[in-house]
């Protein structure tokens, strides 16, 4: 029966609110903090168990004053809202019984790169970079730009910027891969569609503790900062490049004229990638997991299309064609493709359980 399920948690709630009341435990700050972190997670789960058995009990209840001739007409015009109930109350429990990913509440680095497609790969990364830029807008979350290269006609060849806010990674890790885009350049006198590129990278942010890079694992040049064309941003020697001697990761930030600032942006990010390739591989290869992996770029490598001259948008990994593509882009409306990836992953997790 599914309320066996919920015993454990239930139990183990209930356990955890002994310890938290004994004196030996009490004296223990860290074991302190650790219980009541466990048990802030199963707060929500058990809640909504009490509830879940709550209502079954009342649902056997109502059968079997079914029969009733005082309270039988009440029962059975109430057991369908219970049964309606009970079933709403099982499938939120089983997406809480999902385990967590213990990045979903860090803030994010995103890296966009211009792929296949030339300019115009470069004008669609400032596009993506706005879609992002609303999105984060309405969900009240912060923007700032890490490190840009500016196109040579518009756009970016690269741009890295953070995103802060709640929860900002559970939202947006499934939008790593390759973006590729169908419309009309502005350059172009025929009217021909287009087809071009971007990846997009979701590179969750780590602290010192998650991360440890010694002092000889890194190497760092410095050199001058130019800006689009090759013209001098700076005429002292401010851009950092970082190498991870260890796993050849390479960053280079050339934004602020300080290289100080610069150095400390580079190393925010260096661990952050660190940290992702050290996920990447803890991932098994054949599973569908391996959702943060970036291709190279080339346009057959996709995972989203947006095909402007249809208004479409369409992701290839659920199978999901919606024809709003200007709300998505110029309004940020991402939601319209967020929710629907977020469900899936939770319908698969579901199913990978045997809930």
């Amino acid at each position: 029966m599914f309320q066996d399920k919920l015993t454990p948690f239930i139990n183990r709630y209930n356990e955890i609110s002994e310890l938290l009341s004994d004196p030996n435990i009490s004296s223990d700050i860290k074991r302190m903090t650790d219980l009541s972190k466990e048990q802030a997670s199963l707060s929500a789960i058990v809640q909504k168990a009490q509830e879940y058995i709550k209502t079954y009990n009342a649902i056997i209840e109502n059968k079997e004053l079914i029969s009733d001739p005082e309270l039988g007409e009440l029962a059975k015009e109430e057991l369908p809202l219970l049964e309606e109930s009970l079933e709403a109350l099982q499938e939120e429990i089983k997406i809480l019984m999902i385990p967590k990913d213990k990045n979903d509440d860090k803030d994010i680095y995103i890296e966009l790169r211009a792929g296949a497609g030339g300019d115009e790969s470069a004008l669609f990364v400032a596009n993506v970079f706005r879609m992002y830029m609303r999105y984060a807008e309405q969900m009240r979350w912060k923007v700032e730009i890490v490190s840009s290269s500016e196109g040579t006609a518009g756009g970016y060849k690269e741009l890295i910027f953070q995103i802060k806010g709640d929860g900002v990674y559970s939202k947006l890790k499934y939008e790593a891969g390759t973006h590729r885009v169908q419309r009309v350049p502005d350059t172009e006198t025929q009217g021909r569609v287009h087809t071009s590129a971007i990846t997009v990278a979701v590179i969750p942010e780590v602290d010192d503790v998650e991360v440890d890079i010694k002092p000889n694992e890194i190497k760092m040049d410095v050199y001058r900062s130019s800006g689009c064309g090759g013209q001098s941003v700076n005429t002292t020697d401010s851009a950092v490049r970082l190498t991870h001697i260890p796993t050849g990761i390479v960053v280079a930030i050339q934004d602020e004229k300080s290289q100080h600032k610069n150095r400390d942006k580079a190393m925010k990010i260096l661990k952050a990638r660190v940290y992702e390739q050290a996920m990447q591989s803890q991932l098994d290869e054949t599973s569908a997991a391996r959702k943060l992996q970036v291709g190279s770029g080339d346009r057959s490598e996709k995972i989203r299309t947006y095909n402007y001259p249809q208004n479409r948008l369409t992701d290839h990994r659920i199978g999901l064609t919606i024809y709003a593509l200007d709300d998505v882009m110029e309004n940020g409306n991402l939601k319209l493709v967020v929710d629907p990836l977020i469900a899936h992953a939770q319908a698969e997790a579901i199913s990978a359980a045997g809930l």
